[in-house]
């Protein structure tokens, strides 16, 4: 600590010693003050700013509070204020385990650097405390379903500064080291049991560039224990084996006392003095050996059960509200971190200097307020002719790349770009690895970040939200995407709620080599259920699209690029398909959701409802066959089914179809037969507005059949071809089948005879 003194006297950041001591000894008093405010977040009902001893009726009759983990976190983030103090700049800052919220919000309010919605309800004022106190875990409700207190028992919209909810541990560790753009500071604390159930993380030295990545510090909190026992890291020798794990992944370790805010801060000023020691190399190569704090510290130091299995949640023996002996205990421990309302006041004036230095707020960090300036996109090369849907995608983002010089780009990429139809991407972007290998698409500032690990990849986009993004994969293998995806979502709508929606640029995944095309690699590769899965978030910002043709890919993606704050899925087929659409058309049907393939509903005896590409092409022959048989058939493409759902609250409801236009374009009594991309239950009970009864509406969808198939196979085993939509809207129109098809397809329909006699053109 005396080396970083002497280092910020000499080069005028402070004017002597003394200075800068005075910042550190105001540290470890908010310290103090936010840890007695944990734990009275934990076990009490109000506070006592005089230090007496709690009463029984003053504590919870039902606690809750992942109290150890929180105490450990005060004094790292303690130090993160600290750092920027002695620096003068504010940095970002990521969390991981959102469970230690307490310690953040503790922090924050005693400092006053608190969310607007949060500040007139807790201010620093007996009241104020009392409240906060009182509002964690409080389990208060409005008569709208929402939770009545902003406080909740994670990182959430409300906690000022924070950008993830934390609750999914292990995605703060894959996402960190992509979030700072150049010229930024940012520091992740990060779990110890994160680490161990998260693999991916370990990368970060390798997508780490100078060039176009800012200053990112990892700080492990390294306090041994689980919720029923120790870490693996714990188990297996502790920092010392860590530290060596981490040299051989390509970090820096460092290891300090976890108790103490000033060696946080003293860890951080290190860090990324190394780091630019390292940037300002002319003969650097990479990985960059990046620094990684490791904290020890007991679980729970500072308060009684430290270091036990208890200390996770409760650490207390026994609750205070019906237990002399806790009562006594928690009175007792909470008088030895009680600071006086005076000596914390001098202490927060100390820490406060944004005016002075010219900062901005913790609150207010660069990666909490992203707002990249609005994306400059190509005019698609609209297609009239058969056509890759990915191919035409590929053109189009790499125009969008080039049109967009300044906006930082990253591709998740967990499986093959060329075989996905995205060569010219990769030959424009490349992928980013520490030594390329002549004649490959691959470069030290590549921008496309790919491994086998479908978690790690996506992080790369989602911690990217000062640039542009995009990820891709096989549909099947994007499930593993949907935990970090929905964590995402969560967030953004919570964001909402609150009224402060995010400004990022809306990052869309293209789910390609999909159920229905990947028909020849076994049902492993034939799986919808990432889309079923996002569909049933809400879809103001969750969005779930199905392009039919090359224009409307193309028209779609544009669409996810014009919103902010939205997560979109496109689900893309990567085969040439007929151009269903004229390109001002694909617009049209892309900016509403849905649009009329063939015939009118008004004058139609059947509808039938297509979600997805092959559907659409199956439909359009089933419309065919019904028309030349006499009977007015209507296709209608529904792109963005969510814009048809019933709507669950006033923001989704703003992004769905009012009724009247919905009645308009699906008649409430016409006929109709639906025919999905994914399983038929889930879309029909989506699409229940346009359902006029059992008898009246069949769906048809992947039903889990699948195998060594190619396309038609698939259409057939999961009895979605023309021929099964043509038996469907007969029994919905109650028609005679013999009328509408001929002996050898309706054998086949019923299964009994050659499938082939059912194969369209594009089988």
């Amino acid at each position: 600590m005396a080396v970083l003194v002497e280092r910020l006297v000499q080069r005028g950041v402070w004017p002597d010693p003394e200075s800068v001591y005075r910042v550190l000894a105001a540290a470890d008093r908010l310290t103090r003050a936010a840890m007695w405010l944990v734990v009275h977040m934990t076990y009490a009902r109000r506070v006592d700013l005089s230090g007496a001893p709690l009463p029984e009726e003053a504590f919870k009759d039902d606690p809750e509070g992942h109290t150890g983990g929180s105490l450990n976190m005060v004094p790292a983030f303690v130090g993160y204020l600290t750092a920027n103090v002695l620096s003068g700049a504010t940095r970002s800052w990521v969390m991981g385990q959102g469970h230690c919220v307490a310690a953040i919000e503790a922090v924050n309010v005693l400092t006053g650097d608190v969310s607007d919605v949060e500040r007139t309800r807790y201010p620093r004022t007996e009241a104020g405390l009392s409240q906060l106190v009182s509002d964690f875990y409080g389990y208060q409700i409005r008569p709208d379903g929402r939770p009545a207190a902003p406080l909740g028992s994670h990182l959430g919209p409300t906690t000022a500064g924070a950008v993830a909810e934390g609750g999914y541990l292990g995605f703060a560790e894959l996402q960190y080291v992509h979030m700072p753009l150049r010229g930024e500071s940012l520091v992740a604390f990060l779990s110890d049991g994160a680490f161990e159930e998260q693999r991916g993380s370990d990368w970060a030295p390798r997508w780490w560039r100078a060039e176009d990545c800012g200053l990112a510090t990892p700080v492990m909190i390294l306090n041994g224990r689980r919720i029923e026992e120790r870490s693996e890291i714990e188990q297996e020798g502790g920092a010392t084996w860590l530290e060596c794990h981490l040299s051989m992944s390509g970090f820096d370790p460092m290891v300090i006392d976890g108790h103490d805010p000033a060696a946080f801060a003293w860890a951080i000023l290190e860090a990324e003095e190394r780091v630019k020691r390292f940037t300002a190399d002319p003969e650097r190569r990479y990985p960059a050996p990046l620094p990684y704090v490791i904290a020890r510290a007991v679980k729970g130091f500072g308060f009684p059960g430290a270091g036990t299995n208890r200390a996770h949640n409760l650490p207390l023996e026994g609750n205070p509200r019906q237990d002399a002996i806790a009562r006594d205990t928690f009175n007792a421990a909470s008088a030895s971190l009680f600071v006086p309302k005076r000596e914390l006041a001098a202490a927060i004036d100390v820490l406060r200097t944004h005016d002075v230095q010219h900062r901005p707020l913790e609150s207010r960090h660069a990666a909490a307020t992203r707002n990249p300036p609005a994306l400059c996109a190509p005019p698609p090369a609209w297609t009239e002719v058969a056509a890759s849907p990915m191919d035409a995608l590929d053109a189009w983002v790499v125009g969008l790349v080039d049109a967009n010089p300044g906006l930082r780009p990253r591709v998740g990429n967990p499986d093959e770009l060329r075989s996905n139809h995205m060569g010219r991407t990769l030959d424009r972007l490349k992928h980013r690895v520490n030594r390329p290998e002549p004649g490959a698409a691959e470069a030290i500032d590549g921008a496309v970040i790919t491994a086998l690990n479908e978690e790690a990849v996506c992080g790369a986009a989602l911690g990217n939200k000062g640039g542009l993004n995009l990820i891709i994969s096989y549909e099947a293998f994007a499930v593993k995407m949907l935990g970090a995806l929905r964590q995402e979502i969560v967030f953004a709508r919570r964001q909402k709620e609150v009224g402060v929606p995010p400004q990022w640029i809306s990052i869309p995944l293209i789910a390609t080599s999909h159920t229905w095309e990947n028909s020849k690699n076994e049902q492993s590769h034939q799986d919808p259920t990432l889309v079923e899965a996002l569909l049933g978030e809400m879809s103001d910002t969750a969005r779930v699209l199905f392009p039919i043709d090359a224009n409307s890919a193309v028209a779609g993606l544009a669409e996810v690029y014009r919103t902010r704050g939205e997560i979109a899925c496109l689900v893309v087929p990567k085969r040439p398909l007929p151009a269903l659409l004229a390109g001002p058309i694909a617009m049209e049907f892309a900016t509403r959701g849905w649009g009329h393939l063939a015939g009118d509903p008004a004058e139609a005896d059947v509808q039938i409802v297509a979600v997805g590409a092959y559907q659409a092409i199956e439909a359009l022959e089933a419309c065919n066959r019904l028309q030349a048989r006499g009977h007015r058939a209507c296709v209608t493409a529904v792109l963005e089914p969510g814009r048809l759902r019933a709507p669950r609250d006033s923001l989704e409801a703003a992004a769905t179809l009012g009724e009247a236009a919905l009645n308009s374009a699906f008649p409430p009594d016409l006929p109709r037969v639906l025919v999905t991309h994914t399983r038929p239950e889930p879309m029909q009970g989506l699409l229940r507005r346009i359902d006029p009864g059992r008898d009246r509406m069949l769906s048809l969808g992947y039903i889990g059949r699948g195998g060594t198939l190619d396309v038609f196979g698939m259409l057939f085993a999961n009895r979605c071809t023309w021929g099964h939509i043509v038996d469907a809207a007969a029994k919905v129109m109650k028609a005679p089948l013999s009328d509408l098809l001929d002996p050898c397809e309706a054998t086949a329909v019923a299964g009994k005879t050659n499938p082939r006699a059912l194969q369209a053109s594009l089988g």
